[in-house]
């Protein structure tokens, strides 16, 4: 029974920095990649950031130079340092998780936390 949970989110004026993290209640971190991704309202889903195994990351373009994603295999924890925060940031944020069951493989997705950005 795989849980992901997000924290960190809030209120910040913009050129804030805000710290999310995502912790599982497996060890499905140490195997598989992780992403975070972001929800405006009325607007998709996007990927934010997202990591592998072996540590290489990608940042979608409006984020690059800002977020930084980072994995904490030991402690089954994924985190999003996010600095100079603009208003356009503001979304719920989302951790994606995935694993298997054999040959089948399940998508986790977290309750997601605010980020609310003000100018």
């Amino acid at each position: 029974q795989v849980q992901l949970v997000e924290s960190g989110g809030g209120l910040v004026q913009a050129g804030g920095s805000l710290r999310l993290s995502c912790a599982a209640s497996g060890s499905i971190f140490m195997f598989n990649p992780v992403g975070w991704y972001r929800q405006a309202p009325g607007k998709q889903r996007e990927l934010v950031a997202d990591i592998t195994t072996t540590g290489s990351t990608n940042y979608a373009d409006s984020v690059k130079g800002r977020f930084t994603i980072s994995r904490d295999n030991a402690k089954n924890t994924v985190y999003l340092a996010m600095n100079s925060l603009q208003p356009e940031d503001t979304a719920v944020y989302y951790c994606r998780g995935e694993g298997a069951s054999g040959s089948v493989r399940h998508i986790y997705w977290g309750q997601g936390t605010q980020v609310t950005v003000s100018s």
